[in-house]
């Protein structure tokens, strides 16, 4: 028969507001003082705290306390609970203070370079000074936040809606090569497969649904490119081939914010569709903006359609 576990301290909030004044004040004076608070009253505060825990957080030398290994240790994890309340209660400062509150973007670290830009630009034209919080992050942890309903939209490439969320297809383009201004290739107006035989090439990293598309075109047109550099960034890609690195293939996107006197752009004679979602959570309320958010969404897709040249659909 196993032996039972012993029972956890009861420790209450003001407990470890107390100990974590006087860790980040030196003092017990200095602690009490900034919480309104009495020197002995704080003293037995803290040496109930001790008896609660089983072990001492302070050693008594000559008069000053010291803080513990144990309490160093401690601290680190009311650190954590301190932050969070901290958050919480910047939150509510900011719905006392505004009707609308922050809006939260998730997006792929890809659009946040290309498209997410262009929304801010758009919605701060729609709702001058409205605060925006923008959250990069990777497939599939944005898709896994949002059905949590952690954020107010995302935008993603994903064609299938988290539960609790709805997705909407926002954009299909096609991805596009880029190479070195001086290149060879550039005096084609449009690069065939065949086109990069041979070439060195910056690649995608492995288990990326576009290096994977990309592979299976040139294994299909039974093309051998050089396989030079990889990759998980489309904003790497390019900056490797602005610098003479290789040739490439990427979204549109990434690649019209890259381009410039080192970087070219071609259209591909068979298509690799690149899309863009927006997801919104159907669980947790709208934000109050978020009408605004999605108008400030489609103008930008409008303007990113136009410059890629994407068809209609």
């Amino acid at each position: 028969m196993s032996a039972s576990r012993p029972s956890l301290p009861a420790l209450t909030h003001r407990q470890l507001s107390l100990f974590r004044a006087i860790m980040l004040h030196g003092s017990v004076s200095r602690a009490a003082e900034v919480n309104t608070s009495s020197q002995p009253t704080l003293s037995r505060e803290l040496a109930r705290l001790e008896q609660l825990l089983g072990f001492a957080l302070f050693d008594r030398v000559r008069g000053r306390l010291r803080p513990t290994v144990r309490a160093m240790a401690l601290m680190q994890e009311v650190e954590r609970s301190f932050v969070g309340l901290e958050q919480i209660a910047t939150r509510a400062q900011e719905l006392r203070l505004q009707t609308t509150g922050r809006l939260h973007l998730a997006c792929l670290p890809a659009l946040a370079h290309s498209l997410v830009p262009i929304v801010l630009r758009h919605l701060e034209a729609l709702h001058p000074g409205v605060p925006v919080s923008v959250h990069p992050m990777e497939s599939p942890w944005l898709e896994q936040a949002m059905g949590e309903q952690r954020f107010d939209a995302a935008l993603c490439e994903t064609t299938q809606s988290p539960r609790g969320t709805e997705l909407r297809e926002l954009l299909c383009v096609n991805e596009v090569a880029v190479l070195p201004t001086d290149h060879a290739l550039c005096r084609k107006r449009t690069l065939k497969p065949q086109d990069f035989a041979g070439e060195r090439f910056v690649s995608l990293a492995p288990g990326d649904v576009y290096r994977s598309a990309i592979d299976q075109m040139f294994d299909a047109a039974k093309v051998q490119r050089v396989m030079a550099i990889e990759t998980s960034s489309a904003v790497a890609v390019c900056a490797m081939v602005r610098q003479g690195l290789g040739v490439a293939i990427v979204n549109p996107l990434t690649a019209l914010q890259m381009s410039g006197p080192d970087l070219a752009l071609r259209p591909l004679s068979v298509a690799i569709p690149f899309r863009v979602s927006l997801i919104l959570p159907q669980v947790s309320a709208p934000h109050p903006l978020q009408s605004v958010l999605l108008l400030a969404i489609q103008a930008a897709v409008k303007e990113c359609k136009v410059s890629a040249r994407a068809p209609d659909r």
